[in-house]
């Protein structure tokens, strides 16, 4: 064998032929058979396509991604809530200020220039007690008329003094507000009050205004004057005309919340200056919720006051606040308040909401509420300046703009112009007068605003209040809402909360609020009512005709 493999020439040995296997037969086959396949166009589709795709037919199906917005998020928990009775407060009653013994002239101006003939309850039980001369400490409801309760009795009182006031006489009466938009929302009441009797001259005092040009005012004579806590104590230090010789009543409006923004050091700095030159006089405390804080209040400012609460009947105290029986009866009647007493008309909503679809849900109750329907005026409550700023340069360029000129041409989005202002505390005091007049005349539009706006402004036709972030108490949750369904109107209130937070509906019916769910997903469906949301296949052309 070794021979015949050698050869015959001496060269080296010829190498044995491998014969192909039936194996490499096959694998060959295999090979040319894909390239083959390759080669031509796919007639067939692997099994599992085939199985997944069951409509062969739809060859323009658009591929459809879920954004990420909707994954990994956290499970909204089921809401067993139980309802609760709320306290209601009947607003209105059939008794007209002709009853009361007023001048015909401030009369005439109510129901003309006001344009109000019945009394409220609050106004029916308080402006009796304060014709008296008496001490009162006023609690109910926001938007139940608390200005005109106090403003009434104040001219009444003022024109029927037996020596006509003189401007240069000074103050007769010294109101205090929280805020500085109160502080002209009052004045505003006050010069309309004052139309029948040009001898008396109301006045304003807040922070942001130039203090050069409120020194002359204050040196021309001022004889209501309206004021924030802070700014009135600059003046005391600083300014030697201000007297209050001849102030006979001091109205402390809001207090809990001017308590709240931590102004208890500045009344006790007015209080003083006030005893200090004249120490008999009428005091007044409003207030929609009665804290511990206001209870303190009333014990250092009050005499002998008599408590008007319109959710139960008027209490008659027959000692003094400071008195020890006083006390056991403030803080009995504190806890007794806790029950918070809302509109008739106003409709409590909550929303649970992820975190990372706030911003799209807000987004959607804005377009559905103010766009897709019509004469909505809504408040947008935030925490903070900042946030107010970042949601409204954000909705502004979003919802009120960035369409593209052949859009903005053709579609119904700019048929339905968003108005969006902002209000807060860090703004110029010129421009927040500004945003405040503008939304208070303009029929419909968006507010969005800190807390600054919570207390005791009357801004009509507001249909809608929302709150972003959950309030820190239910008082203040109480206080949000109260800018809605006032004197009898209609009104809604929607509540955003993170899964996390599903606690703070027990915590809103253990105080007697009832709110009712609206689900997430339904707010969310109404972007695809706007054209720029709709899900539209790769090469179509858009239409943007309005339905």
């Amino acid at each position: 064998l070794k021979r015949k493999l050698q050869s015959p020439h001496g060269n080296p040995p010829l190498k044995r032929k491998r014969k192909p296997s039936v194996n490499s037969f096959k694998k060959g086959a295999t090979e040319a058979d894909i390239r083959e396949k390759g080669s031509t166009s796919q007639k067939s589709l692997p099994k599992k396509q085939l199985t997944d795709n069951p409509n062969e037919g739809q060859k323009s199906r658009p591929f459809i991604k879920t954004s990420s917005l909707f994954r990994n998020n956290p499970d909204i928990p089921e809401i067993h809530r139980k309802a609760v009775q709320q306290v209601q407060e009947n607003v209105f009653t059939t008794d007209s200020f002709s009853q009361l013994d007023l001048h015909p002239h401030l009369i005439s101006t109510i129901n003309t220039v006001l344009k109000i003939n019945s009394m409220t309850s609050v106004q029916k039980q308080t402006i009796p007690v304060l014709l008296q001369g008496k001490d009162a400490l006023v609690r109910s409801q926001t938007g139940s008329g608390k200005t005109l309760a106090y403003g009434v009795p104040l001219v009444q009182s003022l024109q029927g003094m037996k020596s006509k006031i003189q401007r240069s006489d000074g103050p007769y009466a010294l109101i205090l507000v929280p805020t500085r938009e109160l502080a002209l929302q009052s004045f505003d009441t006050m010069q309309k009050l004052l139309k029948p009797f040009t001898w008396i001259v109301p006045g304003v005092l807040m922070g942001g205004e130039k203090r050069k040009s409120e020194k002359a005012r204050l040196r021309k004579g001022i004889n209501i004057l309206i004021s924030t806590p802070g700014r009135l104590v600059d003046h005391i230090k600083s300014t030697e005309c201000i007297h209050f010789r001849r102030t006979q009543w001091l109205i402390i409006d809001e207090a809990d919340r001017i308590l709240d923004l931590g102004f208890e050091k500045d009344i006790a700095v007015i209080l003083n200056a006030l005893n200090a030159e004249r120490l008999t006089r009428q005091n007044v405390l409003l207030s929609a919720t009665l804290t511990e804080g206001v209870t303190r209040l009333a014990d250092i400012s009050l005499n002998d006051p008599i408590s008007i609460s319109i959710a139960g009947e008027i209490q008659k105290t027959v000692q003094p606040a400071s008195q020890t029986d006083g006390q056991a009866s403030s803080s009995s009647n504190c806890m007794e308040q806790e029950n918070f007493a809302v509109p008739k008309k106003l409709k409590q909503y909550f929303m649970m909401v992820p975190s990372k679809l706030r911003l799209v849900t807000l987004a959607a109750f804005i377009l559905e509420k103010c766009k897709f329907e019509k004469h909505h005026k809504m408040i947008i409550f935030f925490s903070s300046c900042e946030q107010v700023e970042f949601y409204y340069e954000l909705l502004l360029k979003v919802l009120s703009g960035g369409l593209g000129l052949e859009q903005a041409e053709h579609s119904s989005v700019s048929s339905a112009h968003l108005q969006f202002l902002r209000l807060h505390g860090n703004m110029e005091q010129e421009e927040r007068t500004e945003v405040f007049q503008e939304f208070l005349k303009s029929k419909t539009g968006i507010l969005l605003c800190t807390d600054v706006a919570a207390r005791g402004l009357d801004l009509p036709q507001v249909t809608w209040i929302v709150q972003y972030n959950a309030p820190a108490s239910p008082a203040e949750y109480i206080h949000r809402i109260g800018r809605t369904a006032r004197i009898g109107c209609h009104g809604n209130s929607l509540l955003v909360l993170a899964p996390s937070e599903a606690e703070y509906v027990s915590l809103l019916a253990s105080h007697k609020i009832n709110v009712s769910e609206i689900k997430m997903e339904k707010v969310l469906s109404s972007l695809m009512k706007d054209d720029r949301f709709k899900l539209h296949r790769p090469g179509s052309k858009v239409s943007y005709s309005a339905d």
